[in-house]
């Protein structure tokens, strides 16, 4: 695997960096800074990286089927023109709680929004416990509740059979499945397809590749990891320059790229002089997988 290659592409220093999104008709990766309240645009023709300053802690962005893009804002789904660099809600969960706010989301095969809450963190990974929920937003703007008790909303996916759901809970160290109803959205039969190994630290954000096979990316570790959930077996691990990495997608004109965010909050600057491209955005090419394009938000 010696042709692995990896680039920081924007070294923007973000607080949270998270939430890669590839946006084909921009030939873009759209991404959020989430303490740093920004969804960024990354455009693989210019090199160049917009963003655009929002009023909460933004978690998660993804494309819509009408245009633009929906994002996860404080509580709030919401809906993002990104010419006008105007925000709309579209509706709010998790009212009784004003301590919490979104987390991870994307969008599944039929155009749901699937995303979580969490509490809002004291520092990096710490937090009021059990505080969370999983929601899906459908196309009409009715939400659902699929569970509670959750710690850290994050990464999740769908088979590509899209039978299974795969979700993580970062604190629960594991990587789950579910069984899933595309016709109406509806998940069940929870069970852990992958423990984390010691030095692979916090799951966060998660993306499928074209094999069936999933992507990990390992908050404080420092790497993404590629998961087999047939076998729950690891196949591969792919190093990364920082510590935070957060999340990860398959972008560029045949999905062949993978683009990994990261984290710079909570680096003091020792650490950060030892890491300098922490907060940055990578591109990682020569996996020799592809990526399933992302799902638009139908509503």
């Amino acid at each position: 695997m010696s042709s692995v290659k990896i680039e920081c592409i924007a070294s923007e220093g973000y607080r949270i960096g998270e939430s890669p999104v590839w946006d084909e008709k921009e030939s873009a990766l759209v991404c959020v800074d989430i303490t740093g309240r920004q969804v960024c645009r990354w455009s693989s023709i210019t090199k160049q990286v917009q963003a655009i300053a929002v009023d909460a802690p933004v978690s998660s962005v993804a494309l819509r089927k009408s245009g633009d893009y929906v994002i996860t804002l404080g509580t709030r789904f919401a809906a993002l023109k990104w010419k006008e660099q105007l925000v709309t809600t579209i509706t709010q969960v998790d009212e009784d709680k004003p301590n919490n706010r979104f987390n991870d989301g994307k969008v599944d095969p039929a155009g749901r929004y699937f995303a979580g809450t969490m509490a809002e963190e004291i520092r990096p990974a710490v937090l009021e416990r059990h505080q969370g929920s999983l929601y899906t937003l459908f196309s009409d703007h009715s939400v659902v509740k699929h569970f509670d008790q959750v710690d850290i909303s994050n990464g999740l996916d769908w088979s590509l059979d899209h039978k299974t759901f795969f979700y993580i809970d970062s604190l629960s160290y594991s990587v789950d499945a579910f069984d899933y109803d595309l016709q109406t959205g509806k998940i069940g039969n929870r069970r852990s397809m992958y423990k984390l190994e010691k030095e692979e630290r916090i799951p966060d954000g998660m993306c499928i590749d074209t094999e069936g096979k999933l992507w990990v990316a390992c908050y404080d570790g420092g790497r993404v990891i590629r998961l087999d959930p047939e076998t729950g077996k690891r196949l591969q691990t792919v190093k990364l320059p920082v510590d935070k990495t957060t999340s990860c997608c398959f972008g560029g004109k045949d999905y062949s790229e993978m683009y990994v965010t990261s984290a710079s909050d909570g680096m003091d600057k020792e650490w950060l002089s030892r890491q300098p491209q922490a907060g940055g955005i990578f591109k990682i090419t020569g996996l020799g997988v592809k990526g399933v394009a992302p799902y638009p938000f139908a509503g």
